[in-house]
């Protein structure tokens, strides 16, 4: 082990962990990147459902391919940032032409897909694959925050500092790596929490930095985004109509969903800018075809 804190930790895990199908034995490299996609911004018993509904209906990135982007959006349903749908297509698309079908094993190469950014591309090749990398999500370093620099909270984006402790707390075995990582993942899904830790219960609480200096409190504290009345909800509830309706959408019908016309206005055309929307001849809208 390259740290005292990964047998507690992998012990915790061992007794701990959650049941997710993502995680069970066999589970294909596409279940692993179609849940690590879902979960961005999402949590776990929104995507549970989804996931399997999704497997279900496009059990391999060629199956996904072969259909309309739109039916990915359209399956999305209210997931959530719905861009996501059109990446994870795109993705698919270009695993089926380029890797013959099959998701692609090393970081570089999952890097290179679309919408797949750094902790993605290690996420997948770690747990699908079981390779050795750092994989930063908010639990993880809010964890090493708290346990190794003594702050209650990460900063906003990752540090080339927060890769090196991650990387220099990895131990030395791929596979032990791995699952050090998604112990890690679940102690602060569970434990390590952003509102009530249970410091009473964390396997490496006498290690904990953070705990050990009376837990103080950081000087400024991740804010909660409105959501009522903005832009997204209105992009939501218009995309939900066009999600809902088998045949395309008439402007007029919009207005029922969404009654302030130029943030309407705005947000129809931030779907179509986006690719969520298809602008049809006849003036009416529809999801991608």
């Amino acid at each position: 082990m390259t740290s005292p804190h990964a047998e507690p930790v992998l012990a915790w895990y061992s007794a701990h962990a959650r049941d997710l199908p993502w995680r069970a034995p066999g589970a294909s490299p596409w279940s692993v990147l179609v849940s690590e996609i879902m979960l961005q911004q999402t949590p776990v018993s929104r995507v549970l459902p989804a996931h399997r509904a999704w497997l279900a209906r496009w059990p391999s990135p060629s199956a996904l391919a072969a259909d309309p982007a739109g039916e990915a959006v359209r399956q999305w349903g209210r997931l959530g940032y719905p861009r996501r749908a059109l990446r994870l297509h795109e993705a698919a698309t270009i695993i089926t032409r380029d890797h013959a079908g099959e998701v692609p094993s090393t970081h570089e190469a999952l890097l290179a897909l679309p919408g797949i950014g750094r902790y993605t591309a290690a996420a997948v090749a770690v747990f699908a694959f079981g390779d050795r990398h750092a994989v930063l999500d908010t639990n993880v370093r809010r964890v090493l925050a708290r346990l190794a620099s003594g702050e209650e909270f990460p900063g906003r984006q990752p540090s080339t500092a927060e890769y090196r402790l991650a990387e220099s707390l990895l131990p030395e075995a791929p596979a032990t790596a791995a699952r050090w990582s998604v112990a890690v993942m679940e102690l602060g899904a569970l434990t390590c929490t952003a509102a009530r830790p249970k410091c009473g219960t964390c396997p490496v609480s006498t290690h904990c930095k953070w705990l050990a200096n009376g837990s103080p409190p950081a000087a400024t504290r991740p804010a909660g985004q409105r959501y009522e009345g903005t832009d997204r909800q209105c992009r939501g509830r218009l995309l939900g109509l066009l999600r809902d309706s088998a045949q395309p959408v008439p402007p007029e019908r919009f207005d029922l969903v969404w009654p302030d016309t130029p943030q309407r206005a705005r947000a129809l055309d931030g779907l179509v800018a986006d690719g969520l929307a298809d602008p049809l001849p006849n003036g009416t809208f529809a999801l991608p075809s």
